[in-house]
């Protein structure tokens, strides 16, 4: 036997999953209340004491960690265009596991650097122009983010002909030099921002959270866990050597604060009169709805989707829902112990997945040009993507996951969105996702074959 131990750092509980390798099985999985404000290692202890009445002692052979406590790494990212460098810089961030809490385009203003200076960002992602484009904007970006009162890095990933002198006027702030994050009109190339951001993470971010007192007594704190999450995603789509993947898949992750959809898959145009708009996106994606959660971002729910709906899914009656969305956003703890709240829960979860999902799946439109009706797509076609892999406890949990799974599908009433026309459902029961895309950054082959053996059916939806 070889046992592993991995860590994920939340910004509510410490989860820790035993595996061992040698054997490719889960060995369990335990979580409590994370301590960073006090002592970390306190929340850790606490779940590990757990881990090891289900385990009995084990000797670890290495303890690896992910960590979104402390707000998990939040970054603001800066471009020319919105639906391009900005985007692009915007696609790096979420596929480095960052929590985007500002993009910005254009020139930026005074009072643009007040809000970056209130929103106190761990990193600042400074792109713009294409490579012998425009370098205008980035060098007056610079010149107004060395304004900033903020001691955040900047990394500067945009056009090459300025890199280096944004880097002179920064002077003095710690800032990093890396590849263009578009460097032609419409080419991402987001991964060498992604490895600089990932690296910052290691080297700063880790000792700022509070989170160093634990990294001494692990193996280390290898990457966010949402970037841990996309990472395991992409191993359980693509698999790894002889052993295969289940192929393209979206990934819905429903949170209290938040709901996170990953997906796997090309989603090119495939269709001969549907033409592509806009920048391509990221094979492997990551989009976050910071508006839609089932408790703190409640109201976001019922903004988007209206207190008759919620009515409709749950059978309760518009003007109970509107006092309950009151009661769970004021009391985020709470738990659905009873009929009402269960079918509530099933109501969010399902309208949590609709709105999310529809946000980051591909859209059509209708263009009459000489040569007749044409479709033009911007975003991916998830049409037929064939799996969907969903996690977090209110989908875990419900006694409905198909039925509020459906709601990520392809809808009559929405005919232009490109979601799934159909989907087998697996389930993520032990809560195993990130702690298999940490473990994938030494087994990857492990990891996989964990995933594909804990992640059960739960039959198809249409």
């Amino acid at each position: 036997m070889k046992p592993i131990l991995l860590i994920d750092f939340g910004s509510t509980y410490t989860k820790v999953t035993a595996v061992d390798v040698d054997s490719n099985i889960l060995l369990g999985t335990a979580g409590s209340y994370t301590t960073v404000q006090s002592d970390i290692n306190n929340g850790l202890a606490a779940a590990f004491e757990l881990l090891e009445q289900k385990t009995g002692k084990l000797n670890y052979a290495e303890h690896f960690a992910c960590s979104s406590a402390a707000g998990g790494l939040r970054m603001i990212t800066s471009g020319l265009v919105p639906e391009l460098t900005a985007e692009a810089a915007k696609q790096a961030s979420l596929g480095a596991g960052a929590k985007v809490v500002g993009v910005y385009s254009y020139q930026l203003t005074e009072d643009d650097i007040s809000e970056i200076d209130a929103a106190n960002p761990d990193i600042i992602l400074l792109t713009g122009g294409t490579d012998g484009g425009n370098s205008e904007c980035m060098l007056y970006n610079a010149n107004m983010l060395a304004q900033a009162q903020g001691s955040f890095p900047i990394v500067i990933a945009g056009n090459r002909t300025c890199g280096r002198e944004c880097q002179r006027i920064l002077q003095g702030r710690q800032t990093y030099l890396c590849e263009n994050v578009m460097p032609k009109f419409g080419t991402l190339n987001i991964e060498p921002a992604q490895r600089q951001i990932r690296e910052i993470f290691l080297q700063r971010i880790i000792q700022a959270k509070g989170l160093s007192k634990a990294s001494e007594l692990i193996s280390g704190i290898l990457m966010p866990t949402p970037a841990a999450m996309l990472k395991a995603m992409k191993l359980l789509s693509d698999g790894y050597k002889e052993e295969s993947g289940i192929g393209e898949l979206i990934g819905i992750d429903v949170g209290g604060a938040t709901t996170d959809i990953y997906s796997v898959a090309n989603g090119m145009p495939a269709k001969a009169n549907t033409v592509y708009k806009g920048l391509p996106e990221p094979y492997a994606k990551r989009t976050v709805e910071g508006d839609i959660g089932m408790r703190y971002s409640i109201h976001g729910i019922a903004e988007a989707a209206g207190f008759e709906r919620i009515s409709e899914l749950s059978g309760i009656s518009p003007q109970r829902v509107q006092q309950l969305v009151e009661y769970l956003a004021d009391n985020t703890e709470t738990l659905p112990y009873n009929a009402e709240l269960a079918a509530m829960d099933f109501a969010l979860a399902s309208l949590a997945v609709e709105i999310a999902v529809t946000r980051h799946a591909g859209k059509m439109e209708q263009v009459y040009t000489a040569m007749g009706l044409t479709f033009l797509q911007s975003g991916k076609d998830l049409s037929e993507v064939k799996r969907i892999v969903v996690t977090g406890g209110s989908l875990v949990h419900s006694k409905n996951i198909n039925a509020i799974a459906a709601h990520a599908l392809y809808q009559p009433a929405q005919p232009m969105f490109l979601k799934p026309k159909s989907a087998q459902i697996l389930v993520d029961r032990s809560y195993i996702l990130s702690a298999m895309g940490l473990l994938s950054e030494h087994y990857p082959e492990n990891a996989l074959r964990i995933m594909k053996k804990e992640l059960l059916s739960h039959g198809n939806t249409e």
